[in-house]
């Protein structure tokens, strides 16, 4: 199996490179300092099909996972501003539920056991194998309330989200990667007016600029694949305020 291999060699963190071909679609925020691992994961969770936002330092991190929604943290522990134990109890103090996977280079039984008891959910040591990282990021996923059933529908509409196929009156409809995306945050959110904002932020994610106009024709290439002619309109058009699909 391919991928990043982080290997320490006189202590030094050797880094290799290879693609992996999952498709994931979830919305991670990467808070770690040293900007060469940081680099690093981010490319090879963004080739896993993972949105990755980053932060480099405590302060940042936690500011934008309350800020935004992310469907997992991955938080080194020794961070610049605040630490990652600090973060970690500071968003369950909150009540944030989101899962957290701590990295860190403290590996004793007594630094795992805090690790545990700040509210993080995993735990995994420095230097690692990036394939455990994504293994971990997986599992957290799954286990977590934002889980989805492998199917979702609607009407005549059918998708099947690890397969990443759409049907309507079981005929196939061909997406490009972006409007199934959307398809299926709109599908989690039936019934609920669905933003400009929230899909920049769940979609692109915060780091890319995507303009409003962008937005629009992708929803109108993914109206015209869905709601095609015979069949119930699903998503409509609020103006002023957005898109939604009942």
């Amino acid at each position: 199996m391919a991928g990043f291999y982080f290997v320490k060699i006189n202590t030094r963190l050797i880094f290799f490179n290879v693609c992996f071909a999952t498709m994931e679609s979830m919305k991670i925020l990467l808070i770690e300092d040293d900007l060469k691992i940081l680099s690093f994961i981010q490319k090879g969770l963004q080739e896993e099909g993972f949105l990755v936002d980053t932060a480099s330092d405590g302060e940042d991190g936690f500011y934008l996972s309350c800020e935004h929604n992310y469907d997992l943290l991955i938080v080194d522990w020794m961070l610049p501003k605040m630490d990652g134990i600090t973060i970690c109890q500071k968003l369950r103090d909150k009540k944030v539920v989101i899962p957290i996977l701590m990295l860190t280079a403290k590996n004793s039984v007594e630094d795992r056991i805090a690790g545990f008891g700040c509210g993080a959910d995993d735990y995994l040591s420095k230097p690692f194998v990036f394939a455990e990282l994504v293994a971990r990021v997986r599992s957290l996923l799954r286990r977590s309330s934002y889980n989805f059933n492998e199917t979702l529908g609607l009407d005549t509409l059918e998708v099947n989200v690890s397969k990443r196929s759409v049907t309507r009156s079981g005929k196939a409809i061909s997406l490009t990667s972006k409007e199934f995306d959307i398809l299926v945050y709109m599908l989690l959110n039936q019934g609920s007016i669905i933003t400009h904002t929230q899909l920049q932020e769940k979609i692109w994610g915060i780091s890319e600029n995507t303009s409003s106009n962008i937005i629009n024709v992708f929803i109108h290439h993914l109206r015209h694949k869905i709601d095609s002619e015979g069949e119930k309109v699903l998503i409509k058009t609020i103006r002023g305020s957005g898109y939604k699909i009942e």
